[in-house]
């Protein structure tokens, strides 16, 4: 049987250090381009693959860095899945995910990670019991949270400003003559649920407005279908007039609720606001005005917090609040005079 060729075999050919090989197939590393070519080329004549597994035994670190979400129908999910793959995959790491109920604490899955040798935990759209969060750390796993916060020390995490947007879709809203305002609310237990309706109800208020009424769609599109009917059915003096939900994958449910089951006119009749900017809002079917969570921008930040927990164990946690904007479509009514720098 042919024996598999080695780091060493590889500088032989090359002509090069044993140390200088692994130095080229270490992503970030320092070799000159020449050598690092002549390496290639002679890993490629030999058939020669790095052993991943054997340079994690000898650095400590595995390059893994396991993702927990909770649900992938939201369109956000995968597309900031993609992008923070894709980052990290630049700086030499691989991800392994795992689906949890997003109702219900990852605790199940973090253990089962943990048994992977991975070197940092992101999680979305999922609950976090403290406890694991000690587990995590105890065998120096960093945790980030990826649009969920915790009360909790020691984990970082990385949101949009919900709060604040929340106001702002308040503010928008009664600017363009609402007054029976409705929030469809998310999942009750999930921190971006109570940011974005703490700054909605303040910016009602801070207009001398209270909310018209609350119906719970738990991010789910059939809940939404069934709390718009629901809100609907009462005598037209009930009705709202605006409806602010609390992520895209909602709105979207709701504007065909409205549109479809209700024979409703949007923004006619009702005016309707999302959270997140997902691909489909911007579809000429939907043209949802939303509160924007720029993707980018929070990936990014999530890359570099979690690389710098890595590389300096030491480094504090950090709540990371990132601001979007406020994408005005054509499922809201525009304010008169409306300036988009005041909102």
């Amino acid at each position: 049987m042919k024996r598999k060729p080695s780091s060493r075999d590889v500088a032989q050919l090359a002509g090069v250090s044993q140390s200088a090989v692994s130095r080229a197939f270490t992503p970030g590393s320092s070799v000159k381009a020449s050598t690092r070519e002549k390496i290639l080329r002679a890993a490629k004549e030999l058939g020669y693959q790095p052993n991943v597994m054997a340079r994690s035994m000898i650095t400590r670190r595995s390059k893994i860095i396991g993702f927990v979400f909770g649900y992938m129908e939201n369109q956000y999910y995968p597309v900031a899945l993609e992008k923070l793959s894709r980052e990290l995959q630049k700086r030499g790491y691989h991800s392994l995910m795992f689906f949890a109920d997003s109702n219900e604490p990852a605790d199940a899955i973090v253990e089962e990670f943990l048994q992977y040798q991975i070197d940092a935990v992101v999680l979305a759209s999922v609950s976090l019991s403290p406890d694991w969060i000690d587990a995590c750390h105890s065998v120096a796993v960093p945790v980030i949270l990826f649009n969920r916060a915790i009360d909790a020390e020691d984990v970082t995490a990385i949101t949009s400003n919900n709060r604040k947007g929340g106001r702002e879709v308040a503010d928008f809203l009664v600017a363009g003559g609402h007054r029976r305002i409705a929030y469809l609310s998310g999942f009750e237990g999930s921190s971006t649920n109570r940011d974005r309706e703490t700054g909605f109800v303040e910016g009602l208020q801070a207009h001398g407005l209270e909310l018209h009424v609350r119906a719970l769609g738990d991010y789910r599109q059939d809940l939404a279908r069934e709390a718009i009917l629901s809100l609907y059915r009462g005598p037209e003096s009930s009705h709202p007039d605006a409806i602010f939900a609390a992520n895209d994958h909602m709105a979207l449910a709701v504007l065909d609720t409205l549109r479809f089951e209700l024979g409703l006119r949007v923004p006619d009749d009702v005016s309707v606001i999302g959270y997140d900017d997902v691909p489909l809002a911007k579809a000429l079917a939907y043209n949802l005005t939303t509160m924007a969570q720029p993707v980018d921008a929070m990936v990014d930040a999530t890359v570099n917090a979690l690389l710098e927990r890595l590389d300096n164990p030491g480094t504090d946690a950090k709540r990371i609040e990132i601001e979007g904007p406020l994408i005005v479509r054509g499922s809201a009514r525009i304010p008169p005079g409306y300036d988009h720098e005041k909102f």
